[in-house]
């Protein structure tokens, strides 16, 4: 009987496994997914009642587990390369140029779609899946075996025969731009900080610690590389034919080319398809066929001589301009931003790009109503690299750089040698305020969680702080705090085009007051306001579940000459969202058109912009009669909760629990050591480099006070900008105020002495740069134990590189400067 049970598992398996490689592999499902689930429901059932018969390789392993665990570090058999970058036709002929003087055969190439998601390799063993490693430093990443296992498209256990009875197969771990939108949305939807690209989004999910998330996030992994000897194939397609005979999901679009021209022809052709495919992909790598070549040609320092990658230009689009805002921050500088038409770039939507300062407006010679170029820098940050002066509008106006700042009217400052204008206003302007809150509570500094920016801008707003010393009365008020109203504005769309769950909620269609959650629960049954009023009694109650709110629902859809809801539904779109202009048209305020409402739209993105400016604002913003902008104003000033509705996702209170964990990490952040509390100071131009350069040079905030200019230009990396800041800084007495409040508050002013581990790194420089495997202010603090020192800079006086992975424009650098670069086992090395 057992063996049977048995028997009956094992047969579950495996067709579980042929149609997830059916399904997840080749794309030709032969069941549906009901049927599937039903064959899974059943292996888990049978797994469940038959503990004996475990196999960590089974289909049912793929769920996930609740468990969370700390990522274990794991040394690659073979170490993770990067690839070298080419950029043009040019660089790709000198590639195989530098291949011709190595070999002297006739050489063959292989062309794979470059992938943009997270480095993995895959470990197997009598063709089970035991391990599956992040790239790392190269020489060792995280073990996220977990999260990966619960991946569809990677066989927990190969098909067929022949494969070795241990090998790596390395690839690339992504998100589907359909998933990723989804993804964004849902996390919009709960206030939490969107993911800026796919490429991020997956890698993330592969580092969560409970893989039940990560297998949810829908991830796609391809395969492109086994490294080593441990195939005898002769060539790297046929390796990966092989590759693929065994259930695994190598790269698809794959080419082998007889010469680099028909290389150049399969760049071009995806240079242009990539924006048809439902994965991110940057460029399209370029291989040596030959395995016997491959060998021939080896590897340098940081890549195999035989591949290279080639990047696709950043894709450029045209853009109206619409608007430029100019932003403040924590330190006072004036950002430049510009509002543009939607455009869709790179896998997101793009409404806004950065202009950096004064000069890039002159530079672009900017006027308004100009169609830009916008590209993605790096794909992930939008920037406007042109314009088009064939579409400028006859007589329009240059954008000028404002004067005086837009939060609190100071007259802006530029210093002499600087790109930015400044606010000089840095203790009363609002945005300076809580911008130097959120840098004194950060990871770097104080390390204060529950105090985030909702958080702080809610105490702002309550009067409860001014200034980062506030912050320590906090502990002594406790209860008072709790049950203060906090606010999460929506990031997942634009206000400018409200859904209709919004509009149902705010404006109790119906109702006196409709919740949010059967505001949703409408909107997601009928899609439109014209689908809702057409809905008969019967469909109310059923969806409502009460008959008396779902008449006066019905009630309202059929009262006649109701001017709200016909103007409502004549801005609705298909899809149910209704734009602002026919929102704030719809307001039925007096003599406000439909025209006047697009002047408004025009200027402002959000209803509580609106509702700050003054009437003589709105008017020469606008275009708009005083009078009517008066009319406007009174509207939103009477009707703040819908105002406030059709502004927020959601409204929560402070809870206890919240209070309580604020004030605990506010009470331990009083042992966080000097050199980090003069960090959280945010003294203009003071980093933390700085800020721990100064810390061990003066060891007391009272010594550093007193210090000269030639005293503080005397610290290393500390140049004369610096140290006029640090001066001017201590000579301003509501900065002293704040430090004293600090001091007796029990923050730490003096540097502890820490006892050497050893003297093995005595005067030697470090610059560390790249993706490392554990926070870099905890290299920083195996350095100076060691008697090293961390500067933030290179020159050829810095002695050693410390690159992570994508270690950028610094390892170029390093190696024109002659600076040896290192790895993580390097430095490890180092100081054993």
């Amino acid at each position: 009987m057992s063996q049977d049970i048995h028997t009956q598992i094992e047969n579950l398996r495996d067709e579980l496994r042929h149609h997830n490689h059916q399904y997840y592999v080749l794309n030709s499902p032969s069941i549906s997914d009901l049927e599937f689930d039903r064959l899974l429901k059943e292996l888990i059932a049978l797994e469940s009642e038959h503990p004996e018969f475990f196999d960590a390789s089974s289909p049912s392993q793929r769920v996930g587990s609740d468990i969370s665990n700390d990522f274990q570090q794991v040394k690659h058999d073979f170490p993770m390369l990067s690839l070298d970058n080419t950029y043009s036709i040019e660089e790709i002929q000198d590639f195989e140029n530098r291949i011709k003087k190595i070999t002297s055969e006739e050489v063959e190439y292989v062309c794979e779609l470059k992938y943009d998601g997270t480095s993995i390799s895959l470990r197997y063993e009598n063709g089970v899946l035991v391990r599956a490693i992040t790239r790392g430093d190269g020489v060792q990443g995280d073990d996220v075996t977990a999260n990966v296992k619960t991946i569809k498209s990677v066989p927990l256990r190969l098909m067929g025969s022949g494969f070795p009875e241990k090998f790596e197969i390395r690839g690339e771990i992504m998100m589907p731009f359909a998933v990723f939108n989804q993804l964004n949305e849902e996390r919009a939807a709960k206030g939490e900080m969107l993911f800026a690209n796919p490429r991020n989004a997956a890698a993330g999910s592969l580092k969560q610690q409970k893989s039940s998330v990560a297998a949810k996030r829908m991830l796609d992994c391809f395969l492109y590389y086994i490294p080593g000897d441990q195939l005898d194939g002769e060539s790297h397609f046929k390796n990966l034919e092989l590759a693929k005979s065994w259930g695994l999901k190598v790269t698809g679009d794959i080419r082998v080319c007889k010469s680099i021209s028909e290389v150049f022809e399969f760049i071009n052709f995806w240079d242009t398809e990539r924006k048809h495919i439902s994965v991110p992909i940057d460029g399209i790598v370029i291989k040596v066929n030959s395995v016997k070549q491959q060998r021939e040609l080896g590897f340098t320092a940081k890549s195999p001589r035989w591949a290279t990658a080639f990047k696709f230009k950043a894709e450029r689009l045209e853009s109206e301009l619409l608007s430029v805002d100019f932003q403040v921050g924590r330190t006072g500088s004036i950002t430049p931003v510009a509002n543009l038409s939607p455009v869709h770039l790179a896998g997101t939507t793009v409404k806004r790009a950065s202009l950096h300062n004064a000069d890039v407006i002159e530079k672009l010679d900017l006027h308004h109503g100009d169609f830009v170029f916008v590209e993605k820098g790096g794909e992930i940050i939008p920037k406007i690299v042109g314009v088009n002066t064939d579409k400028r509008p006859a007589g329009a106006l240059k954008i000028d750089y404002i004067t005086h700042c837009p939060e609190c009217g100071s007259e802006l400052v530029r210093n002499e040698g600087e790109a930015n204008h400044y606010c000089p206003s840095y203790l009363t302007c609002k945005p300076q305020i809580l911008g130097r809150i959120e840098h004194f509570i950060s990871r770097k500094a104080m390390n204060i969680d529950g105090l985030g920016g909702e958080t702080i801008s809610l105490l702002l707003s309550n009067d409860i702080i001014d200034n980062v010393a506030d912050i320590y009365d906090i502990p002594s008020m406790g209860e008072a705090l709790i049950g203060l109203e906090k606010v999460i504005y929506p990031v997942t769309y634009d206000i400018a085009d409200i859904p209709l769950s919004r509009i149902i909620y705010a404006f109790g269609i119906g109702l006196k007051s409709i919740p949010n959650k059967l505001a949703s629960t409408l909107a997601d049954h009928f899609k439109t306001l014209n689908a809702m009023s057409q809905a008969s009694l019967d469909e109310l109650v059923v969806i409502v579940q009460d008959k008396v709110k779902a008449g006066k629902i019905r009630e309202y859809f059929m009262t006649p000459f109701n001017e709200l809801l016909d103007r409502l539904k004549e801005g609705e779109k298909t899809d149910g969202g209704i734009s602002l202009e026919f929102v704030l048209y719809s307001f039925c305020v007096n003599g406000l058109s439909l025209d006047e409402a697009r002047m408004i739209t025009g200027h402002y993105d959000y209803l509580y912009d609106i509702a700050k400016a003054s009437a003589s604002e709105l008017s020469a913003n606008c275009g708009i009669s005083l009078d009517i902008a008066e009319s406007l104003l009174t509207w939103l000033g009477s009707n703040k909760g819908i105002v406030k509705k059709l502004n927020t996702l959601k409204t929560t209170s402070i809870q206890e629990k919240s209070v309580n964990n604020m004030i605990a990490n506010i009470v331990k952040s009083k042992d966080i050591p000097f050199n980090r509390v003069l960090n959280a100071l945010g003294i203009r131009h003071i980093g933390e480099t700085a800020s721990n350069n100064l810390a061990s040079h003066f060891k007391n905030i009272d010594t550093l006070i007193a210090a000269s200019f030639d005293d503080l230009v005397d610290v290393p990396d500390i140049g004369d900008q610096m140290a006029q800041s640090v001066i001017g800084f201590f000579a301003d007495d509501r900065n002293m105020a704040i430090v004293s409040k600090l001091r007796e508050a029990g923050l730490n002013f003096v540097l502890e002495e820490q006892e050497a581990l050893s003297d093995s790194l005595t005067d030697k420089k470090f610059v560390i740069t790249g993706t490392l495997s554990k926070p870099r202010e905890d290299f920083k603090a195996d350095i100076i134990a060691h008697g090293g020192k961390v500067v933030s800079s290179l020159s050829a006086k810095t002695d050693f590189l410390l690159a992570g992975e994508k270690a950028g424009s610094k390892l170029t650098k390093a190696e024109k400067l002659g600076v040896t670069v290192i790895s993580e086992s390097e430095f490890y090395e180092l100081i054993k």
